[in-house]
């Protein structure tokens, strides 16, 4: 499920540290616990009660839990951390990223117990860790910064006027803040006090400080950052620089290394080596120790001219782009770092072998503006059997795994490398069309949408690139194949359950196929609440059955399992292989083990869907609903779209709203949802800010009006304003 780290790791010559406690969860901490284990360090894991099947759990030598699953009651309680530390005798710490990595007060607390903070000093947490000292610090040492008002304590009118000298349109930023989180554009005066609202809520929210600052927006923009490595010996160099471009809310989706831009240019590599030694003196200049990432913004119209946005002074999560092109395990170095040891890679060193792409894979539903889901993983295979180490894959994924939403939705990387850039992306294309995770949505086919579009493909990148194509992107929809897939699988189950009681033919490997039945109706439950019927009839002996979708014409269809998690089916002489999850739920009819399957996973190229088979009585439903949204009737109940938190609530209990209004917001997964109300009408609110919320739980209910307007969905919406707060940077 996860390749080794396609890196040498140096066999050590004596033991850096005896045990070493990973404070953090998910791909990361199982990435580091990875490097930890071929340096043969003991390594302790901890977790939430959310996490207490978690793979890093399973993979760590110890396993100790910290608290409930909140992270602030977890992985955020510095406390909890030590005790873990005290109990296991572990001697340092790797915070990873996100959660406690860059917290001043945790490295401090760590010195004090005699424990090594496997990262940098207070000194360097400090300045970084605030933009705004951040950049006025490091334009001091001669590295370029954007242009704009960064003062701290400034009030939201000091911001309002001195805005006009920054010009519009204009980014503002949370001083606290990282890896995008918490930024707003503005691009008229008239919405600067709405927004500057919006994101000191966000930021008191994510980061426990709401101070804000503004820098100019830079059109066309490139985000490109240089890896840095430093030890406590005086040793700075630089590994080159990742391509981080293409973003959606100010989130990195698609990371590369090194940057096209700055490939394409004809200076011999003279910008390189310039934006390198730029983001070498900004670590210098706060005598940086370990791996730290130094964040650049380039003019796609002038790429030669750079401005400093943030240094991160912690582990990226792109990092694998940068091990993939220069062979260098940056855990590895932190580990050997922390524990005293000289920096023995110079610059000259460092050659960048090919080119990496990295795609960060979500558990989130892009058609519905990107909404997070939860789910649980039915059946995983995430790694090509032919990568032949031209793909990494860093996951945190076992099957049986259920995705919470109390942390961010990222759940896996995707890392290919190739000759080239055509190659990396082909083999990525490749890597992502194999990828299966079944039982959760994911953005997986988005990805494959992403990383073919034309412009993406030649370079022509900037920041707002997402935003522009997704109106274009046309996803795959469940079609004649999947409705049939489902309807003969169904059928076969109990033509098989007839002839012999045991597990079914999902677990034979010997070809079995479809035999003769009488002619039966199925009722298929689509994603989208529809349904389909499909009948399944006569046929013999050659496996094959007439079928009918929807009273159409008939069709020849087969069905065959090739091998484990498999199905074959061929439809009028096309055939199509699915990776396949059958789901039970409900009694277990006479003769079998197990209830028979009433939902069905299908995933085929990185695409995957969810089939319901239907009794009567939930076709019943879902026809009783389509013909109420045919008839245009707006659900007046307004329903949490996932478990989250209520973090605002907008309009007063009784009060009077109209359609499209914002009545309240929803923190699920580290983001912000705000959800409208449905129609005109007088509002009743059922919950308050802070409640906890279950998916589908009704929030908000709407008396309408007598002259409502039109519906809209207001479990669907999305916040476009609203940012990721997560761990991700």
């Amino acid at each position: 499920m996860t390749t080794p780290s396609p890196t040498t790791t140096t066999a050590p010559r004596k033991p850096l540290f005896g045990t070493v406690l990973v404070a953090n969860r998910g791909e990361i901490a199982c990435r580091v616990i990875r490097t930890l284990r071929a340096l043969g360090i003991r390594s302790v894991a901890v977790y939430s009660d959310a996490d207490a099947g978690a793979r890093h759990v399973r993979e760590a030598d110890v396993a100790v839990r910290i608290g409930p699953a909140a992270a602030a009651e977890s992985y955020l309680k510095i406390e909890a951390i030590l005790q873990a530390c005290r109990d296991t005798g572990a001697e340092a710490v790797h915070p990873g990223y996100g959660f406690l990595s860059e917290n001043a007060d945790f490295a401090r607390a760590l010195e004090a117990e005699g424990i090594t903070f496997i990262g940098p000093g207070v000194e360097s947490l400090n300045v970084m860790g605030d933009k705004i000292r951040s950049k006025n610090h490091v334009a001091g040492y001669g590295v370029p910064v954007v242009p704009g008002i960064a003062e701290p304590g400034m009030s939201d009118a000091q911001l309002i006027e001195a805005a006009a000298g920054v010009g519009f349109p204009l980014l503002i930023k949370p001083s606290a803040g990282g890896g995008g989180k918490g930024m707003h554009i503005v691009e008229r005066p008239v919405d600067l006090a709405a927004t500057l609202a919006t994101a000191r809520r966000v930021a008191a929210s994510a980061f426990g400080d709401d101070t804000l600052f503004l820098e100019r927006l830079v059109m066309t923009p490139r985000h490109i950052e240089v890896q840095v490595l430093a030890d406590n010996h005086g040793n700075v160099i630089h590994l080159g620089e990742r391509e981080c471009t293409l973003q959606r809310r100010h989130q990195k989706v698609i990371e590369e290394a090194p940057s096209p831009l700055l490939e394409g240019m004809d200076d011999g590599g003279a910008t390189r080596a310039r934006i390198g030694e730029a983001a070498c003196n900004a670590a210098r200049s706060v005598n940086y120790s370990g791996a730290g990432t130094v964040e650049f913004l380039v003019s796609d119209n002038a790429p030669d001219e750079f401005f400093f946005m943030e240094m991160n002074t912690r582990l990226q999560v792109e990092h694998p782009v940068t091990e993939m092109v220069t062979g260098i395990d940056l855990v590895e170095w932190q580990v050997r770092i922390a524990a005293g040891e000289v920096l023995t890679v110079a610059k000259d060193d460092v050659v960048l072998n090919g080119h990496a792409v990295e795609a960060r894979v979500y558990a989130e539903i892009p058609e519905r503006n990107f909404l997070p889901s939860a789910g649980r993983v039915w059946l995983l295979d995430e790694l090509p059997a032919d990568s032949a180490g031209r793909v990494r894959v860093d996951s945190a994924l076992v099957e049986g795994l259920s995705i919470s939403t109390n942390y961010d939705p990222m759940i896996s990387k995707v890392i290919a490398w190739g000759e080239d850039r055509t190659a990396a992306l082909d083999t990525l294309n490749g890597a992502l069309a194999g990828y299966t995770a079944l039982g959760i949505d994911t953005n997986v086919e988005y990805l494959r949408l992403l990383i073919n579009d034309a412009d993406v493909r030649a370079g022509r990148l900037d920041t707002g690139l997402i935003e522009r194509k997704m109106p274009d992107f046309t996803f795959r929809q469940v079609g004649d194949f999947e409705l049939v897939t489902a309807a003969v699988y169904a059928a076969a189950m109990e033509e098989h359950d007839a002839q012999e009681a045991g597990g079914g033919p999902w677990t034979r490997r010997d070809g079995w196929r479809l035999g003769a039945r009488a002619p039966r109706r199925i009722s298929v439950g689509t994603p989208d609440g529809g349904v389909a019927t499909v009948e399944v009839s006569g046929a013999v002996g050659h496996g094959t059955a007439t079928v009918t979708v929807d009273g159409g014409p008939p069709r020849t269809a087969s069905l065959r399992f090739p091998q484990r998690n498999h199905a074959e089916v061929t439809l009028d002489g096309e055939a199509r292989v699915y990776s396949l999850a059958p789901v039970s739920q409900g009694p277990v009819p006479p003769g079998r083990d197990t209830p028979a399957p009433t939902e069905l996973f299908l995933g085929s190229e990185g695409w995957s869907c969810r089939l319901e088979v239907l009794s009567r009585e939930a076709r019943l439903s879902r026809v009783l609903a389509a013909i109420e949204r045919e008839e245009g009737a707006a659900d007046p109940a307004v329903r949490s779209p996932m478990p989250g938190t209520v973090v605002s609530v907008s309009v007063s209990n009784g009060g009077t709203v109209q359609a499209g209004q914002v009545l309240l917001s929803v923190e699920a997964m580290k983001m912000e949802h705000q959800l409208l109300a449905p129609l005109d009408g007088t509002v009743h609110i059922s919950v308050n800010a802070g409640d906890l919320v279950k998916a589908d739980q009704v929030l908000a209910t709407i008396h309408a009006s007598p002259h409502a307007s039109a519906p809209s969905k207001a479990e669907d919406t999305v916040d476009e304003a609203a940012i990721a707060m997560g761990a991700a940077d």
